[in-house]
């Protein structure tokens, strides 16, 4: 019984100092790591240990890239508008094909064109459509259609064929795509997402991690001591029990 008493003991104190050597690597790990994000944040220009793991642009280059974006946007909503009001919202006599496809009644709206010529942000003029509204609003003037593809002709009321309406459609798609999102991939670009997550994490989660860890694999550092100790004063306290039961 006392054996296996003994046994039991230094079972619990080894996996004690296991986990404690866990949470000390676990505390290392931390520390290093909060470490790192703080040298890159705080000293981008220099070379850091995160360098070579998150290769950054400079803020000009980001800003070109954001430029050409808004560039393309521009170019794609004018070439929508483009069709719709030379194309789309004409009537041509039947014989001037392939403009003419049997277009009639309302005009469509044209897509709003959410920068000016300087890329400077622009408000929506009434009667526009705005990336979100344009398929809804422009489903609308869609007419059923018959004939080989590229040379459709309307048989109902309406502005635009089926398969113009999809290119139109996939067209506001993608420039809404490049406007909606250009900014937030600029600052991955530029790593201006990346570090305001770093700093967020190395002022509110690093502080808690590193007093945790240190507190947990210290307490688990006196456990596996005092286990320890209570271990040979009870096997040196039964040695002089049975000592004495033998002098007697």
């Amino acid at each position: 019984m006392r054996c296996r008493l003994v046994i039991a003991g230094w079972v619990l104190v080894t996996f004690t100092l296991m986990m404690a050597g866990g949470f000390v690597l676990l505390h290392n790990v931390v520390g290093d790591t909060c470490v790192a994000m703080d040298e890159w944040v705080t000293h981008p220009q220099d070379h850091t240990a995160l360098d070579d793991i998150l290769p950054c642009v400079d803020v000009g280059t980001a800003n070109e890239s954001m430029h050409r974006s808004e560039e393309v946007t521009a170019q794609l909503v004018a070439l929508v508008n483009n069709v719709i009001v030379n194309i789309s919202n004409r009537d041509f006599p039947p014989g001037l094909q392939p403009l003419y496809f049997n277009q009639s009644g309302p005009k469509m709206p044209v897509l709003c064109n959410p920068v000016k010529p300087d890329m400077s942000p622009r408000e929506c003029a009434s009667g526009e459509v705005d990336f979100k509204t344009a398929p809804g609003e422009w489903k609308r003037f869609q007419c059923q259609a018959k004939g080989p593809v590229g040379k459709e002709v309307c048989t109902t009321v309406g502005r635009v064929t089926p398969a113009a309406y999809n290119q139109m459609t996939a067209a506001a798609s993608i420039s809404m795509g490049l406007y909606e999102y250009g900014p937030f991939l600029m600052n991955l670009q530029d790593c201006t997402f990346v570090r305001e997550t770093f700093t967020s994490i190395s002022v509110n989660n690093c502080p808690g991690l590193r007093y945790f860890s240190k507190t947990v694999y210290h307490g688990l550092i006196l456990v596996s001591a005092s286990v320890m100790v209570s271990i040979v004063c009870w096997m040196v306290h039964t040695r002089q029990r049975s000592l004495r039961g033998k002098q007697e």
